[in-house]
């Protein structure tokens, strides 16, 4: 079935700029020496072609899934009649030795996201996941995607150049214009090495326009450290938000770098402890600052498909996708949604295809979740969460905005959403961690309560010496955030990922200490560089 698919061509920033302008310019792969940055036209191209490699990058696989939700084990093939089926398969013997392995796989349908049925936060069984994706075997994650930094280096280079290039100045752009264009390039960049240090923990660092010596592996602390330096000073020029409605959340704002600072700030709170304090306190202030400009908000709950339909006033950083426009990237459709694996008719069309769920959130974490049942995310988000039947359960969160293709057989249908990266409620829920860490308790209260009110759950009562304020906050986000892609990075970062209360995959110290909650790094990145190491946990599987 050919589906239609686009991302937003992301426009632009100044706002002297129309959209129809953005469209006519010349595509990056027609420019030359002799005419690139030499006006507001080229660095908007040059910025485009960077989101749009992000995005090829985001659509390769199940992205949220695999990286943020999956790994900590709640996730789980349903058994009902689109899912649960165990086949045999024999790896490639170049890979794994030739041996066969049965897996649990969600779905029988092409398309349809793949589970593995044990456990993949350990190493033979995420491997056993990744080794699925080679060539001649079934393709439904495409996990193997997630090795390759490539892309986001790629990125990161073409940032670098920009940059360099409005620092030695652009006769046709104005003092403000070039200040914005930078700060929104070194957005790009950060973004790119933050999302590599949750991935694979040290990575390789640079600003240099033209890197040509190879570079060892920096440690990830020091990575984010010189990304909160670099990023930090350039967020006042930007603008607040986005106000123009097309463009809202698709390119970078000071809304959007806040809230990619603050993610960093709390991710090296928990591995760098001797400076906590100051992370927290940090984090703390920049919330604040983000909710005093009063320019996002949360949408009333009952208009939450405005929100996943994309460039709401409460998105803080995403990457657009409709179906209005025509593309070839089916997967964006079959592969990289989180929100096609947990529904079923009447958001998935022909009914007899899809009468169960594929996958389905277990019973024992839905009920850690919503002890208590008075809160609108469980009767707008969730069918039956307490059961795991696939014909009952359904996270409705991502159906929302279910497109009828009436020239499919069928009138198949397809939820057409977009990818949500940074929301507002994410960083309220970050300022009330931080908050809770420095022991502000009632403000901490405060400020859990903004996101609770949206969702009309009760008040959250504490104390001052309340002690599961922390825990409350914790799982509020997990609520909240349910497929968005921060679950996992959020249990890694707190060292939760080790107590098997909070997640049925628990790592052991040792595994977390040796990188265990990391993915492995393609043998790709020691081509030409004696300088490259792999992540110790991986070395010696095949993959590393």
């Amino acid at each position: 079935m050919k589906k239609l698919i686009i991302w937003l061509l992301l426009v632009m920033v100044a706002s002297q700029y129309s959209c129809k302008k953005f469209l006519d310019i010349t595509p990056i792969d027609k420019l030359t020496g002799n005419n690139y940055y030499q006006s507001a036209n080229d660095i908007e191209s040059n910025l485009t072609d960077m989101y749009g490699k992000l995005f090829d990058k985001y659509v390769q696989t199940n992205t949220a899934g695999a990286t943020g939700e999956f790994r900590s084990g709640e996730v789980i093939p349903s058994t009902g009649p689109n899912g649960g089926t165990q086949r045999v398969f024999r790896y490639d013997a170049g890979l794994l030795g030739g041996h066969t392995r049965t897996v649990a796989f969600s779905g029988t349908t092409s398309g349809f996201q793949a589970i593995p049925g044990s456990p993949v936060n350990d190493r033979s069984n995420l491997l056993n996941a990744i080794a699925f994706s080679y060539n001649g075997y079934p393709n439904y994650y495409n996990f193997v995607t997630l090795t390759s930094w490539t892309a986001y280096y790629q990125v990161i280079q073409s940032a670098n150049i920009l940059i360099s290039k409005l620092t030695g100045g652009i006769p046709s752009l104005t003092a403000d214009q070039t200040a914005r264009y930078i700060a929104e390039a070194k957005f790009i960049r950060c973004y790119c090495y933050f999302t590599m240090v949750r991935l694979y923990g040290d990575v390789v660092y640079y600003t240099a326009a033209y890197q040509k010596d190879p570079l060892a592996r920096t440690d990830m602390v020091s990575v984010v450290k010189q990304c909160i330096a670099d990023l930090k000073p350039a967020k006042n020029d930007l603008p607040v938000a986005i106000t123009d409605p097309s463009l809202r959340g698709v390119r970078a704002s000071r809304g959007a770098v806040i809230g990619l600072l603050m993610n960093m700030d709390m991710w090296n709170a928990g591995f760098d402890p001797a400076n906590k304090t100051a992370y927290y306190t940090e984090t703390a202030a920049l919330g604040q600052e983000l909710m005093d400009s009063q320019a996002f908000r949360l949408l009333p709950l009952g208009q939450w498909t405005t929100v996943t339909k994309g460039r709401s006033e409460e998105s803080l950083f995403e990457l657009f996708t409709t179906v209005n426009y025509s593309s070839n990237q089916s997967q964006v459709f079959s592969l990289a949604p989180f929100g096609e694996s947990f529904i079923h008719f009447p958001y998935r069309l022909p009914e007899y295809n899809f009468r169960s769920s594929p996958c389905v959130f277990t019973s024992d974490y839905m009920k850690k979740l919503y002890p208590d049942t008075q809160d609108d995310r469980l009767i707008i988000w969730l069918d039956d969460p307490y059961n795991q039947n696939a014909e009952t359960f359904q996270l409705k969160k991502f159906a929302g905005n279910t497109f009828i293709d009436a020239s499919q057989p069928n009138n198949t249908a397809i939820p057409d959403n977009t990818f949500l990266i940074m929301r507002y409620a994410d960083a309220i829920l970050l300022r009330a961690e931080a908050l809770a860490e420095l022991g502000q308790t009632q403000p901490a209260i405060d400020v859990l309560n903004v996101v609770r009110a949206r969702a009309n759950a009760v008040r959250y009562p504490g104390g001052a010496n309340d002690s599961n304020l922390k825990d409350a906050i914790f799982y509020e986000r997990a609520k909240e955030l349910m497929g968005e892609g921060t679950h996992y990075f959020d249990l890694v970062r707190t060292k939760r990922i080790m107590n098997k209360t909070y997640t049925d995959n628990p790592l052991t110290s040792d595994k977390f200490s040796r990188g265990g909650w990391t993915w492995p790094i393609d043998q790709s990145a020691l081509n030409n560089n004696p300088s490259m190491t792999l992540n110790a946990y991986w070395r010696g599987t095949g993959i590393e």
